[in-house]
């Protein structure tokens, strides 16, 4: 009499779980100050471009910063709100930030930041 075989059953291997997504590199002073002069500019045109891209070529950091809500004044000068897109080493962020118009006419970011979500 042979020994009857038992049913086997396979193991079901896990999926490995994905890999969490990189943390953000945090900009640089270099790169915030080309995001910074890329704000700037865009606000300081007449024409109405809604954003302006901006690259520093020695960290390979890039994105685009866009004027966002309305202008509004803040201590007697005209002031916009901004948000910049961060791209570098293959991680994005977005930053967020504030410019101001000061005599004679010449734009200044007041502030920039990671952008605060949720």
């Amino acid at each position: 009499m042979g020994k009857d075989k038992a049913d086997q059953t396979a193991s079901i291997n896990p999926t490995p779980a994905a890999a969490p997504a990189a943390e953000p590199v945090p900009p640089s002073e270099a790169d915030l100050a080309y995001a910074k002069s890329a704000a700037a500019e865009l606000l300081g045109r007449k024409d109405k471009n809604p954003s302006q891209p901006w690259k520093n070529p020695g960290t390979g950091a890039y994105g685009t910063v866009t004027p966002i809500a309305d202008a509004y004044t803040s201590a007697g000068n005209q002031c916009r709100d901004f948000l910049a897109s961060y791209i570098r080493d293959g991680s994005e962020s977005w930053l967020q930030g504030d410019a101001c118009r000061k005599p004679p006419g010449k734009w200044s970011v007041r502030s920039i930041r990671p952008l605060k979500r949720g």
